[in-house]
């Protein structure tokens, strides 16, 4: 395996079925058309069909579209439910959907926008798609952090929903360590299965539309600084494509650019925040996510045991 890993690292994927969130532009649908190019079967799980279709029209291999919105308990309840209709297995979930820096809103649900969903959307929906993986070996569940995971953040259990205040780059923060602590702790709970694994990724600086709600204080410094400290959509693809698809990956890895800070550059095996790895938070969270979300997930209860940290 080539240590500047790149598309051309990729199996062949034949055979395979893959799930992705956010497919319709920047590094969802870059993930989306190599996995496809490489044979694999995969669907664009996207909450606007017409910009999903467009986006596969440009893919070359089998695309589909399934709606989903991850806003709302009731569209991922019901997308699952037309996914399990259509498909009898699932190889690659991809949780690559969400947002960044948004003013204060509320999913359909009432739930801070961030955290609602680029946590708890993709942590009901990996529960309610996960039987489909669980017979599968070779399985994995690639969730999509971020360098922001390290940023004023911390899981704030007294205001989850930042009610009493809210600011933007934290709240943003708490969505990206509780991507993590999600992926560690299904890892966990996995483990005594065999076959299916969770690992997660991050792709650095890229240039996607994610970044479209920065503060207007920092819009102006990073266009003049973009082409040194982000990287294409293409090459931020690259953590989550090695995440899903290496046959050297071992579930509860972590991986991200190889640059210097993690910032740009070929994807490797990475560390994440030493909070992250908390395994009382880890579970508590968890227990929050199934009682918000409604979903308990078909795996057995994990023991309380730390899970070890990558190099």
């Amino acid at each position: 395996m080539s240590e500047k890993w790149t598309t051309a690292d990729i199996p062949v994927q034949q055979g395979r079925v893959a799930v992705v969130t956010g497919a319709n532009t920047g590094l969802g649908y870059e993930t989306a058309r190599a996995l496809a190019e490489r044979g694999a079967s995969v669907v664009l799980a996207v909450r606007d069909v017409e910009k999903g279709e467009r986006a596969a029209s440009r893919m070359t291999g089998d695309v589909t579209v399934q709606a989903l919105d991850l806003t709302s308990l009731a569209s991922i309840r019901a997308g699952a439910a037309a996914l399990r209709s259509r498909l009898d297995r699932i190889d690659l979930l991809i949780n690559n959907a969400g947002v960044m820096y948004t003013p204060k809103q509320t999913t359909r649900d009432g739930f801070e926008l961030q955290f609602g969903t680029n946590h708890l959307g993709h942590f009901a929906l990996t529960g309610l798609l996960l039987d489909l993986m669980l017979p599968v070996p070779g399985s994995r569940v690639v969730t999509v952090s971020s360098t922001g995971h390290r940023i004023r953040a911390a899981i704030h259990f007294d205001d989850l929903q930042w009610e009493r205040s809210y600011g933007r780059a934290a709240a943003y923060g708490q969505s990206k360590l509780a991507n993590l602590m999600f992926t560690y702790e299904l890892q966990r709970r996995l483990a005594p299965h065999g076959t299916t694994v969770a690992v997660a990724a991050h792709p650095g600086m890229s240039s996607t539309e994610l970044a479209r709600n920065t503060p207007a204080a920092f819009r102006v410094p990073l266009t003049w600084l973009a082409p040194v400290i982000t990287q294409t959509p293409a090459m931020g693809a690259l953590p989550t494509l090695r995440a899903a698809t290496d046959p050297a990956v071992l579930g509860g890895q972590y991986y991200g650019p190889g640059g210097r800070n993690e910032v740009k550059g070929h994807p490797r095996l990475v560390t994440s925040s030493p909070q992250s790895y908390d395994v009382a938070v880890q579970q508590r969270l968890w227990a929050v996510s199934e009682d918000l979300s409604g979903v308990r997930f078909p795996v057995v209860q994990a023991e309380r045991t730390a899970f070890p940290r990558t190099p």
